[in-house]
């Protein structure tokens, strides 16, 4: 195990400790994560996992989460066949598409030089989910 990943488990430690991420852990993510300069699918893998386990969503967690996960698919600048499979795995592991999803597909697509039809026809299905149903109080 790399000594990023090391790090990484031990944060993950504290983060299902107090069932949050935000200050010194969402600090210390980014910067183990980051470590080389980029983040690759294992550690892209990790904070999909950790996403989905983080009891008490806070806003930082999930603005920082959206753009480390467009960083990671993003680097060669266009979406291929491989990374839209990853999306569509990740975005569905819950069984439904929420409005930050879409908002993100939306960035995603917006930056991407270059868009697979997989990933097309992943951000058609995406959209056409119904919007959240909020309600007050």
């Amino acid at each position: 195990m790399s000594e990023t990943m090391l790090h990484l488990r031990q944060l993950e430690q504290n983060i299902l400790a107090n069932g949050r991420v935000d200050g010194n852990e969402l600090e210390a993510l980014r910067r183990h994560l980051y470590a080389d300069g980029k983040v690759g699918r294992r550690e892209a893998d990790f904070l999909v996992e950790r996403h989905k386990r983080v009891q008490h969503m806070t806003p930082a967690f999930e603005h920082f989460f959206y753009q480390t996960i467009k960083h990671h698919i993003l680097t060669a600048g266009r979406i291929d066949v491989e990374e839209a499979a990853w999306l569509r795995q990740m975005l569905f592991a819950d069984g439904r598409i929420d409005d930050e999803e879409r908002k993100f597909l939306h960035e995603l697509k917006g930056e991407a030089g270059q868009v697979c039809r997989e990933f097309q026809a992943l951000f058609d299905e995406c959209m056409k989910q119904p919007p959240e149903q909020r309600t007050c109080g």
